[in-house]
């Protein structure tokens, strides 16, 4: 049967992008399929690469106080995580097209309906993560280091699925390697409570990607794919309960190590809005979800957002003091 031209995938769009995006309304034709790859069209999975960075960024900054050159490290950050959220996107895409091909909410990406050769979606990562190196060179080495020791966490995590119910797991490790990247590149070196903030990270991670992966479970059981969203099923509620606690104490842990005892008692408290605010946030989400309805499932998932903001902004005031 021949596509209705007025359905999304007639017009090359995905299931799932933001209506109205400024890919399918601004973007050159010959463009849109490779920006539909790095899911430019979806800018959330660049939020959530981004925040734990500026995370870091703030927490470090706290203990001594702001630079100049953090305004680069910021700034430098949002472009690395555009490019290398869509370097990863694009290589996920590649590892997945067969399974993409089979589920109903990823059947129109750009690999799976057509508009871009498996060979033509190497060489866009490739030059995504070209640009992104030619950013991360403006840092420290210890940086850079830590930065190139992520692609293998990059590489593993879409196979993740295929041997383990918790490729969420492998998804918070790689996305949140940031707080460790931008930690360094204002501090020199993580320590420990990089290290905490890390791990804050991973459990928030945990939370929304399980969200994320119950749009999916149906297609997930017939295909093979494992997911956390599936392992827990109706006891996701509990699950996501856990990681919401553990995101809101291992922040605090952080906060606290790296402030005591010299922080004032203002800045100390700023700080600790951050965990404590995200958690009410969090705990709205699991208020509001239904793991039954998609729809639902993916607007909570997209107001992770807000979640990080809230956090990065709270420690970004606390580091003015």
């Amino acid at each position: 049967m021949t596509p209705d031209p007025r359905m999304p995938e007639a017009e090359g769009q995905v299931a799932d992008a933001v209506s109205g995006n400024w890919v399918d309304r601004l973007a050159p034709d010959f463009a849109r399929p490779f920006l539909r790859l790095s899911r430019a069209d979806r800018p959330i999975g660049t939020w959530l690469l981004l925040l734990p960075c500026w995370w870091g960024l703030a927490l470090a900054a706290a203990q001594d106080g702001w630079r100049l050159w953090d305004l680069w490290i910021a700034v430098g950050c949002a472009a690395g995580a555009w490019l290398m959220r869509g370097a990863g996107c694009t290589w996920n895409d590649i590892t997945d097209r067969d399974f993409d091909a089979a589920v109903a909410r990823t059947r129109a990406r750009p690999i799976p309906s057509g508009q871009v050769t498996v060979r033509q979606a190497v060489i866009w990562m490739f030059a995504q993560m070209a640009l992104a190196g030619l950013v991360l060179l403006t840092y420290n080495w210890g940086t850079v280091l830590l930065a190139v020791s992520s692609l293998g966490l990059v590489a593993i995590y879409p196979y993740a699925k295929r041997f383990t119910w918790w490729p969420q797991l492998f998804l918070g490790l790689a996305f949140n390697w940031g707080v460790i990247v931008a930690y360094a590149a204002h501090a020199g070196w993580p320590d420990l409570p990089a290290v905490l903030l890390y791990a804050a990270g991973i459990a928030w991670t945990l939370f929304y990607d399980t969200i994320y992966a119950h749009q999916d479970k149906e297609d997930d059981v017939l295909i093979g794919v494992r997911s956390t969203a599936r392992l827990f099923g109706a006891a996701t509620g509990k699950w996501l309960a856990l990681f919401l606690v553990l995101t809101v104490l291992l922040m605090t842990g952080a906060i606290l190590l790296a402030l005591l005892p010299e922080a004032g008692l203002v800045k100390l408290c700023l700080a600790l809005i951050a965990p404590w605010a995200a958690g009410w946030h969090l705990f709205g989400q699991m208020q509001r979800l239904d793991i039954d309805d998609s729809a639902n499932c993916l607007r909570i998932f997209r107001s992770n957002r807000d979640t990080g903001l809230i956090a990065a902004l709270f420690l970004a005031v606390s580091a003015l003091l």
